[in-house]
């Protein structure tokens, strides 16, 4: 029996779309890592920036760099499953394209998730603003999380999630394509088949707050969320309402 490795490769998911002036940041905050066994794919939305430049210029010196270019603009879900699809690693990472780590991110979640066997994990994190200097505002995460938990508190945060390959399959990770919220959907998903996902209260990420941000938008993000709640989880009106109300007063409370 081939014993399991003490540092598995981890597969980083970035979907990417005009977002030249992150990319330097980003792929950095990667290279920094005190874990380095890992391989970045970075998957172009069709750019009409920079990005793919930028990108090429970190692949010429980093080999577990790797650029997928779609050959249409499909949106972050296709760009993420494209990820999922081509990934090799034991565990999967998502980071979006604006976002940043600490730098030992990865070593304290895959210790983590190796320790509880975990299938799904996430972290806390720290808001930053565009320039990605953090703003002091941190976002704790419950030890546990359940789908009914989940339902009235997306504290799930993408660029902190980390998945067990071993456990989950690539099918049921890939993601709703959906606008907007196809990431809460797809965490969803998964949580109908787990009886909890893990979550580590440490600030390991910065969440960028960009004007264009297509979250920063409080009136977008609710409907968004009730979408999923009546079009994708078909849940009952009344529930709906139910979740909604308390979903609504944590999301305050993240951003107070």
């Amino acid at each position: 029996m081939v014993k399991e490795s003490k540092h598995p490769l981890v597969s980083i998911v970035v979907p990417v779309y005009n977002a030249a002036r992150f990319m330097d940041d980003t792929i950095q905050s990667v290279l920094n890592q005190t874990y380095q066994n890992w391989e970045l794919l970075l998957v172009d939305d069709c750019s009409s920036d920079d990005s793919v430049q930028i990108i090429k210029k970190y692949q010429k010196k980093d080999e577990r760099i790797k650029l997928f270019e779609l050959s249409k603009n499909s949106g972050a879900a296709i760009a993420r499953n494209t990820g999922i699809d081509n990934s090799k690693g034991r565990y999967l990472a998502f980071l979006d394209a604006d976002d940043l780590w600490i730098k030992n991110k990865l070593e304290l979640q895959v210790t983590f998730m190796q320790e509880k066997n975990a299938a799904f994990s996430f972290t806390g994190y720290e808001f930053a603003d565009e320039n990605g200097k953090p703003n002091g505002k941190k976002v704790h995460v419950p030890q546990t999380i359940t789908y009914k938990q989940a339902l009235k508190n997306t504290t799930i945060y993408t660029s902190t999630v980390m998945q067990d390959m071993f456990q989950l399959s690539k099918k049921l990770i890939y993601m709703p394509n959906l606008k907007r919220g196809q990431d809460t959907a797809t965490w969803w998903k998964i949580l109908k088949t787990l009886d909890f996902a893990w979550g580590i209260d440490k600030n390991l990420a910065y969440y960028r707050r960009t004007t264009s941000s297509l979250s920063a938008n409080k009136l977008t993000a609710l409907k968004r969320t009730w979408n999923i709640y009546r079009n994708i989880e078909r849940l009952s009106l009344i529930y709906s309402f139910y979740c909604f109300s308390v979903y609504t007063v944590n999301a305050i409370k993240r951003r107070i």
